[in-house]
């Protein structure tokens, strides 16, 4: 009995615990941590709880990162959110550097959204030292300069995640290094990098041919000339373009040999009208989300077109303000695709 009990307290428990921990949020897993010096020996054995390190919206997210970084605990940390976190400078990202390095081999992804300190000194300091990076996210940073993506490419030689939401001071140059230097990439948000052509663009379409999701929100920059060039996309499933004023049918005509696209929005596309989104119809055939709002130049026409093609996939369909389509009632809508679950994308 007394052999079976020590058995319980010393694998069954700990496995027990194991299982448990796992599914438990940071702060919770960190709790523990106080129950018992048991409890304590117990966790920090698994490295696997220890692998996500997690600031979001916290205070003094700067000096906590890297006090929890100078713990053993978290040596093969993979994943690091910041998002939004407060007090996160460009010197407790030098401070890791300094400080932190062998903790940080082995992180594989970083978000650093809303952290509008930051600076390119301290992506400078950050990246390299993060040499297996697949993920970064930086969106609303509107500090940070071509010179961030420079050291980017430079020091993490494996993104494929890659979100600039909202950096305003990139320009095609900051296209041009990441269309060089990560032609696996798969995921690219640029939404309202407002310095960006053309030119920048096309760098991408021709060298990232394994994208499979690219978010260009509201850039009316760009024009057909580089929205041609989305045919080269074959692998493409997600395209934001809503608020491509200069997006025509012909262009419209040739995204629309991107034939994995699942989610199109077109929403403010004022350019389009029902041949475009015929072609889109006629060669997307996969579509679950699609949306036209605030298009007056498409007709019930292209609502018919879409029915035959994507009526048993078609989940999210937005025609709201799309004045030429007559038939738009929800009942009207639902009879041309019954899957249809979501009427309104935008308010």
């Amino acid at each position: 009995m007394e052999e079976a009990e020590v058995t319980w307290k010393r694998e069954t428990i700990p496995k027990v615990l194991k299982i448990v921990s796992m599914r438990l949020p940071q702060r919770d897993l960190i709790s523990l941590l106080l129950v018992s010096p048991w409890l304590h020996r117990t966790l920090v054995s698994h490295p696997s709880l220890w692998l996500v390190l997690d600031f979001s919206q916290m205070g003094n997210a700067g000096n906590r990162l890297v006090a929890a970084l100078s713990l053993p605990r978290y040596r093969h940390v993979k994943h690091i959110n910041l998002e939004f976190a407060h007090d996160i400078e460009d010197k407790h990202l030098e401070l890791l550097k300094s400080k932190c390095l062998d903790s940080l081999q082995n992180l594989e992804s970083l978000n650093l959204n809303g952290c509008q300190k930051i600076s390119d000194k301290g992506i400078e300091a950050i990246t390299s030292v993060c040499p297996v990076l697949k993920v970064f996210s930086i969106y609303w940073n509107v500090r940070i300069t071509d010179m961030s993506i420079e050291h980017l490419v430079k020091n993490c030689k494996h993104v494929t995640d890659l979100n600039l939401s909202g950096c305003k001071k990139i320009s095609d140059k900051s296209l041009q290094l990441v269309a060089e230097n990560y032609p696996k990439l798969e995921f690219l948000n640029l939404t309202r990098c407002i310095n960006l052509t053309d030119r920048g663009l096309q760098e991408i379409l021709f060298k990232c041919s394994f994208l499979q999701s690219l978010n260009i929100y509201a850039l009316s920059s760009f024009t057909d000339e580089a929205y041609r060039r989305m045919s080269l996309l074959i692998y493409l499933k997600f395209l934001d373009l809503c608020g491509a004023q200069n997006l025509s049918d012909d262009g419209l005509s040739c995204i629309a040999e991107c034939v994995n696209l699942v989610s199109l929005n077109l929403t403010w596309c004022v350019r389009v009208t029902d041949e475009g989104v015929i072609a889109v119809a006629q060669g997307c055939t996969s579509l679950e989300f699609l949306s036209l709002f605030g298009i007056v130049g498409v007709t019930d026409k292209c609502l018919e077109a879409l029915s035959s093609s994507c009526s048993d996939t078609i989940t999210t369909l937005d025609v709201n303000g799309c004045i030429g389509i007559k038939r738009r009632s929800r009942d009207e809508l639902l009879h041309l695709f019954p899957h249809l679950k979501c009427f309104k994308v935008h308010s």
